[in-house]
């Protein structure tokens, strides 16, 4: 399961209160997992980490800024990796298959995390906004190629964005046939104004090698979590 055993993780280098705080985004991910992020509590968030909720409040206000915390370091670590596996990609098209493949790839191999992602999606929109800048990228390097060519690019990423997600909840319920991947590629890139035969070719090809998603460094991930879940003041807990 490549999100768990990314997050399970631990990178060197993490304080005490970094490591409390990724052990609480573990039991929270576990509670968003049973109940989803709506049925969650802080108190069953504390008692899965074996902490009192007084700790919890101490790292986060909020249930919801877990949530955040959790969706900004998935969306930084998926995105780089993605990124980092198309270094000498030039040409925007194959960018765009690849990336809209290794989600679906990513629904495949850990269907219970990508279900929890999208749930996590539509309540944070944290999440989706880091995801589209590395897409809307692709998508102006595509029309400054002259392989793309869209009215709007609002449309063309409601078009990116949009199929990309109900893949990635089509193939994790288990309800979208094989080589779905390949399919939803071509149908984006056709969209996207590249020729049917030319898209069908490109959302076809191998896709480069791809590394188990590993933790972010303890520098990045304290930074991002630290942008994430601005913190209240409450009475102080043990830490």
């Amino acid at each position: 399961m490549p999100l768990g055993q990314a997050l399970a993780g631990q990178p060197p280098g993490l304080g005490k209160r970094e490591r409390t705080r990724r052990q609480l985004i573990l039991a929270a991910v576990q509670v968003f997992s049973a109940r989803g992020v709506a049925g969650a509590t802080m108190q069953e968030i504390a008692q899965l980490a074996g902490v009192t909720p007084g700790t919890v409040y101490n790292h986060f206000d909020a249930k919801e800024s877990i949530a955040t915390a959790l969706a900004v370091w998935l969306a930084e670590t998926l995105c780089q990796h993605i990124n980092d596996s198309q270094q000498g990609v030039e040409r925007a098209a194959q960018r765009m298959a690849i990336g809209q493949r290794r989600y679906a790839w990513l629904a495949k191999e850990s269907p219970r995390w990508t279900l929890l992602l999208l749930d996590i999606a539509a309540t944070v929109p944290a999440l989706t906004e880091r995801v589209a800048l590395y897409a809307r990228a692709d998508l102006r390097l595509g029309i400054a190629q002259k392989d793309f060519r869209v009215p709007s690019e609002q449309a063309a990423m409601g078009l990116i964005m949009g199929t990309g997600m109900q893949t990635m909840r089509d193939i994790a319920l288990g309800t979208a046939s094989t080589d779905h991947d390949i399919a939803m590629a071509t149908v984006v890139l056709r969209g996207l104004g590249v020729p049917f035969e030319k898209a069908a070719e490109i959302a076809r090809r191998p896709l480069p090698a791809f590394d188990d998603v590993a933790p972010v460094p303890a520098r990045k991930t304290a930074t991002a979590f630290a942008k994430a879940t601005p913190k209240k003041t409450r009475p102080k807990a043990r830490s």
